[in-house]
């Protein structure tokens, strides 16, 4: 997909004075989401970039709230994200061991979290937990994409359901500071392409929920911030066992995709949320998608996004000339998907 630069360079270059003169509007608004002495929970941080993301928080001054299912794993999380805290005399670190994809599992986790945060709720409440298998859709198990569904989407949707209980009950305090609800999504609910059939649904549902409460927030007096980050390839353990399954297709498609550490994305994740950003991209290949693809989306930045979208717009054209042309070319060199290899290397 990094055909949006490769092709269409000629293209970016009339308006790419216009929309950093206009981007530039958003850097001296002050911090949006400050953390320091704020208690943040976050889902997935036993590795990836959910742990970078409670590193950096931590290193920022939050007390943080570690969330996965192995407590082994949680229990040496733990110490790096203590390692990283700004402030280690005061600052509080705590982890809780739960499936994300168990349907009951996310108000005994906010309960829990609420009691060791003396009574209060978290102040910010992260969704990183995920799992990608991907496949050609026929060649998928059912099962497969239902197990996506329930750790991507219903992981995300249990907890955001808990958490805006508590913070918009007609009893909830209402605080000058907002509270922030952020779900982790992924490129692929901008643009998708062959092989992620199991997992795209679930990270498309995801926008879909957000864009939703994100308007339904506006009802209460309480200031709840909503915001959705869109990472792409994070050089991680779980892109390792992603690619074990990954067809060789998808593989092309995304050979030259950017690829980015755990700490590259969650540190661009963070300065965009800094920023107040609704859609938080972590790299260039995810703006120009995200321009693409905004619909009735909040805007981070009128100026910006709408000129985004209307060189996208023209973008497209030697986007889907590209990729289209090599998923048929490779149809045609190998033939009936029924007759490659399960897993191609």
């Amino acid at each position: 997909m990094d055909v949006f630069a490769d092709r269409a360079v000629w293209i970016l270059v009339p308006a790419l004075l216009a929309i950093i003169g206009a981007s530039t509007m958003g850097l001296f608004g002050g911090n949006k989401m400050p953390v320091e002495g704020k208690t943040v929970l976050v889902t997935g941080a036993s590795e990836g970039m959910g742990l970078s993301a409670a590193q950096k928080l931590a290193a920022r001054g939050a007390n943080v709230i570690l969330i996965s299912r192995s407590a082994k794993k949680l229990e040496e999380a733990l110490k790096s994200v203590k390692a990283a805290a700004k402030n280690p005399s005061t600052q509080r670190f705590h982890y809780i061991s739960a499936d994300v994809s168990t349907p009951s599992y996310a108000a005994p986790v906010i309960a829990e979290a609420t009691q060791w945060n003396n009574g209060k709720t978290p102040d910010i409440v992260w969704c990183v937990a995920g799992t990608s298998a991907p496949e050609l859709f026929v060649d998928m198990d059912m099962q497969s994409l239902r197990t996506q569904m329930d750790v991507n989407f219903f992981g995300t949707a249990d907890i955001s359901h808990a958490i805006l209980r508590e913070w918009l009950a007609a009893d909830a305090p209402v605080d000058t500071e907002p509270k922030h609800l952020i779900m982790t999504t992924s490129v692929v609910a901008l643009y998708t392409i062959p092989g992620y059939a199991p997992y795209a649904p679930s990270k498309w549902a995801i926008r879909g929920l957000a864009d939703t409460i994100s308007q339904e927030a506006m009802l209460y007096p309480q200031n709840v911030k909503v915001h959705v980050v869109y990472p792409g390839t994070i050089l991680s353990p779980g892109f390792e066992r992603e690619n074990l399954s990954k067809p060789q297709i998808t593989k092309i498609l995304e050979e030259s995709d950017p690829k980015q550490t755990p700490d590259q994305v969650a540190e661009a994740a963070i300065r965009g949320l800094e920023k107040g950003d609704y859609f938080v991209t972590v790299n260039y290949l995810g703006s120009l998608m995200k321009w693409g693809m905004l619909g009735g989306s909040f805007r981070n930045n009128w100026v910006v996004d709408t000129l985004g979208a209307w060189l996208v717009s023209i973008v497209w054209i030697f986007v889907q000339m590209d990729l289209h042309g090599k998923i048929r070319s490779y149809g045609k060199k190998h033939g009936h998907p029924s007759t490659y290899k399960k897993h191609q290397a």
